[in-house]
């Protein structure tokens, strides 16, 4: 059955009026588009927006920068609160806010009142805040910057520093790159550029993907910020005003990858207690004083723990604690990085890009670019194109950048403010075509280890193979699953002596793979199994032992627990496979015989237990804040892809076949029509459970596929949103008015008509349906095959939207979202029997009172044992709480034999069929008496 009673549809477009200081439309997914009369209006827009839509996502960021997590997160976030706080890392975003030009200043701080005017509405859209009794607080002007310093702290990975340490201790100093590699911590990512020479357009295509611990909400958010002085599309960082990484102007777009550079050192300093309880650190010129002073961290749950905070010439001491004498089994390190130095964040550079037009424009603002240190390609309209290293890297030995330095030798110091020489080149004419993967090339000057080239040479290889592409085409490389660096097990593989007959069998059918890791391939799953296998195998090794101690009493306790992940050996053995299985440190008598080890036993296996596809256990492991927090099999699709393929989806070789690194978003610039560019997040445009966009693009971004990126104003939509209050001293002065912020209300939200708690199921509320606000999530619903007998299969979102309006408007005829604990779980519509077509096709009674009920396709009517019977449980109670409602009437298509079987399940009588205009309906009656009600 429809869910509209007549054929007639009013005309209900979007009202698209300007007015107020800025406004927020959506395009189908619920991306926001911003526009306002200045700068500092869109600014402000971008931060109340972001409250709204990501109000759990900024508060957790928010707290992470002041080291206040643990209060409500419990101990377990006890470490990183205690880092970031002997980082000092607030100290240094307020040292960097008060050295912004004052335009700037002045940009961050209305992106800031913004969130500080949201905050609260938004906090009451996210459920997490009373799950983790959390009241939201306030920002302060220079919050935003903490919270990017708090992003890209172990963005270059000086924790490797204390691996490489390690690895000298116990193998000796030769030994110590030797697990050189793109490492657990650090974040890459893939991007490209074709001139118009190799595109169907004749203008340049930027496309790419940043390869980051994948989050839920995710890390970026697709936006559009429009006024007078700028229109740009791009991907923001949710508490960061501006479009920083990945943006298209309409005349210039860029996109960035790590560069791999490294410019944080560490040094070992040596500390002592003064009489009076200060602290005396070593230097060059001997003793000195130095800060110190104790923060306490509270704990929820717990004991609040104090912290002792101390700060050298070098920089503040992150590791360790005061020492009369200095030891080796207790080390002190203190963190040397440039915007602690400087007192720069590089923060006046994202206005400046939002107003590039030009390549040279863009070029210009990036000399300024402090951290991250960033690999750029950029194009322009005009088929100009960049392709250069920005950042800060500070002038120093090149020993720091390996390992743990002494703070008392003068050597090692930095060498006043200079700076490395930052490498640029010219895209190759001949093919077209710029690459950044995180590998040695570019920037090989700034750094000192750097992911494999694999994913850079198969993305040219790929490129290389056509030369007319379209934003279209970009997809196939985004998704490759070819797996390079599987050569040197495969090759050992191809050589071990004398294997058994299961073994042979596994040899020859690894042999005959294409080595891509694909999602429905059972080889894949093997070559997985044996590389896990050879992983332990060489972690048992007599020459990896010293390093492979899994109890080592030393390692636990010298480093803070939050270091770990860069300390752990047998995940560094499994992405440093390649080169263990390549290079002269073992015999290669011994990596033959571990890798036919490892194929006997794994060939074994497979025999009992034949293996599954790949993407059966290489699936999403998203993090989130809340430790307690499942996330639902929805948002855990399994996926292709391994750690050096372009489809980057990083698992843990030898730990886990999960994969929490992978694509945090994906895009295609495309310089001759804007509006044919290309995008994708892993969940979607909402961080608000139960928002029809919260979790929308998951499917899309699981197969491969992008959005489009919506240009025209007239194909988005306006929601209604109660304007905020108006600003201090404002009355009708026109350019005071108070901003229309066009949001959807959350399901959440809205006042209930009936709450019933259904045991061992959950909280059942009725809320009312908001059509504009719950276009998205109806149209997904009643448009999924299994919906195919509510009769809206091939309805557009506007119809779908239209057909509630027109029911809302009935007096007779009512539509509801049955929310259970707050997630949208059904559709639940209610008309009276003589006001409606099904009247004239039986005798209608007096008390008679209809349903309709449609389940929705997220959860299934298996995904939990009576879940629709439950759900009728409650709407049943709703309809009889009022004792005029003598009966309730379904009508369900006759050819349902579910929804009937189901009817009669749980008490309802058969009656006759019926024809209707759409279908023919069987009638079924529950009566009160039936229920035993008075």
């Amino acid at each position: 059955m429809t869910a509209g009673t007549g054929s007639e549809r009013p005309d209900a477009g979007p009202d698209r009026g300007a007015g107020g200081r800025f406004e927020v439309l959506r395009d189908d997914w619920g991306i926001p588009h911003l526009r306002a009369a200045d700068v500092l209006g869109l600014a402000r827009a971008q931060g109340h927006n972001a409250a709204l839509d990501r109000a759990w996502q900024l508060e957790t960021e928010r707290h992470r920068v002041l080291g206040t997590t643990a209060a409500y997160l419990g101990a377990e976030a006890v470490d990183w609160d205690r880092f970031v706080r002997r980082a000092r890392l607030a100290d240094t975003a307020r040292r960097c806010y008060e050295g912004l030009a004052p335009e700037t200043a002045a940009w961050v701080g209305a992106y800031v009142d913004g969130v500080n005017e949201g905050l609260a509405e938004g906090a009451a859209l996210a459920p997490e805040f009373a799950a983790a009794s959390l009241v939201p607080g306030r920002w302060e002007p220079w919050t935003p910057l903490g919270v990017w310093l708090s992003t890209h702290i172990l963005f270059a990975g000086f924790p490797t520093k204390l691996w490489r340490e390690e690895v000298a201790r116990r193998l000796g100093e030769d030994h110590m790159t030797l697990f050189a590699t793109d490492g657990p911590g650090t974040a890459g990512s893939n991007g490209w550029l074709l001139t118009g020479d190799r595109t169907t357009t004749g203008a340049p295509l930027i496309a790419g993907d940043p390869h980051r611990f994948i989050e839920a909400p995710g890390v970026y958010q697709q936006i559009r910020l429009a006024c007078p002085e700028f229109d740009v599309v791009g991907l923001a960082v949710p508490g960061i005003p501006g479009i920083a990484h990945f943006g298209h102007t309409g005349g210039v777009a860029w996109a960035i990858t790590n560069a791999m550079a490294d410019y944080q050192d560490l040094y070992r300093e040596r500390l002592r207690r003064t009489p009076d309880g200060g602290v005396e650190a070593l230097g060059p010129d001997g003793w000195y004083r130095v800060h110190a002073h104790t923060e306490t961290v509270e704990v929820a749950g717990g004991e609040p723990e104090t912290v002792e905070i101390v700060e050298t010439d070098r920089g503040p001491v992150i590791i360790g604690d005061v020492h009369d004498a200095p030891s080796p089994d207790a080390p002190v390190i203190s963190l040397r990085h440039p915007p602690r130095v400087t007192g720069d964040l590089g923060f006046d550079v994202l206005p400046a890009l939002l107003r590039a037009r030009t390549v040279a424009d863009l070029d210009a603002a990036l000399d300024r670019w402090v951290e991250p240190v960033n690999v750029v390609l950029a194009a322009d309209t005009a088929g100009d194109t960049l392709h250069r290293t920005a950042g800060h890297v500070p002038a120093r030995p090149y020993a720091n950048r390996l390992r743990v330095v002494p703070a008392e030798d003068p050597a090692y110091a930095w060498r006043g403010g200079e700076t490395v020489p930052l490498p640029r080149t010219e895209v190759d004419p001949a093919t077209g075509i710029a690459v950044m993967a995180n590998e040695r090339g570019l920037a090989a000057p700034l750094g000192v280890e750097f992911a494999p080239p694999h994913r850079a040479r198969r993305i040219r290889e790929l490129l290389d193979a056509d030369t007319d592409r379209s934003p279209a085409d970009m997809a196939a490389v985004h998704t490759d699953t070819r797996l390079a660096s599987a050569r040197p097990l495969l090759s050992l593989l191809a050589g071990a002596p004398a294997l058994g007959p299961a073994a042979e069998r596994l040899r020859d059918r690894l042999l005959r793979w294409d080595r891509h890791m694909d999602a429905d391939s059972t080889e894949a799953t093997l070559y997985a199994r044996l590389r896990t296998d050879v992983v332990h195998r060489l972690a048992a090794h007599p020459a990896l032992k010293a390093l492979t101690a899994a109890d080592d009493p030393w390692r636990s306790t010298a480093y803070p627990p939050l270091f770990r992940p860069w300390l752990a050996t047998v995940p560094r053995i499994g992405y440093a496979l390649e080169t263990l299985l390549t290079v002269g440190f073992l015999p290669y008598e011994d990596r033959l015989a571990v890798v036919a080890a490892s194929a006997e036993a794994v060939a074994a296996a497979a025999e009992e237990t034949p293996p599954g596809p790949w993407g059966e256990l290489h699936r999403l492991s998203p993090w989130q804040a809340l430790p307690d927090a499942v996330p639902d099999e929805a948002a855990r699709p399994g996926l292709a892809g391994d750690h050096d393929c372009v489809l980057s989806t990083s698992s843990v070789p030898g730990v886990t076949d999960l994969f929490a690194r992978g694509p945090a978003a994906r895009y295609v610039w495309d310089l001759a029509r804007r509006e044919d560019s290309r995008w994708v997040v892993p969940f979607g445009a909402s961080g608000v459970p139960g928002s029809a966009h919260h979790r929308d693009q998951t499917p899309l971004w699981a197969r491969g596929d992008l959005a489009p990126v919506v240009t025209d104003w007239n194909l988005l939509h306006r929601t209604t949103h109660p304007a905020t209050p108006r600003p201090e001293g404002a009355e009708n002065d026109e350019d005071k008015a108070p901003m229309t912020v066009t949001e959807p209300t959350a399901p959440a939200l809205r006042p209930a008509v009936h709450e019933q708690k259904v045991e061992g199921f959950g909280t059942v509320r009725l809320v009312p349906v908001d059509p504009a606000a719950d276009a998205g999530l109806l149209h997904g619903w009643v448009t999924e095959e299994r919906a195919r007998f509510w009769g809206m299969a091939d309805h557009t979102r506007e119809q779908v939207q239209e057909i509630y309006e027109f029911v809302d408007s009935l007096p007779t005829h009512h539509a509801y979202l049955a929310l259970r604990d707050g997630v949208p779980a059904a559709l639940f519509q209610t008309y009276e029997p003589d006001a409606d077509p099904v009247g004239e096709c039986y005798d209608v009674q007096p008390g008679d009172f209809g349903i309709h009920l449609l389940i929705a396709p997220a959860e299934g009517e298996g995904a939990v044992k009576g879940y629709t019977d439950a759900l009728l449980t409650a709407f049943i109670g709703y309809v009889f709480s009022d004792p005029a409602h003598l009966r309730v009437v379904v009508e369900p298509d006759a050819r349902n034999e579910k929804a009937l079987a189901r009817m009669v399940r749980v008490g309802f009588e058969l009656g006759p069929e019926i024809q209707k205009p759409e279908k023919t309906a069987r009638l079924a009656f529950l009566s009160r008496a039936a229920l035993g009600l008075a």
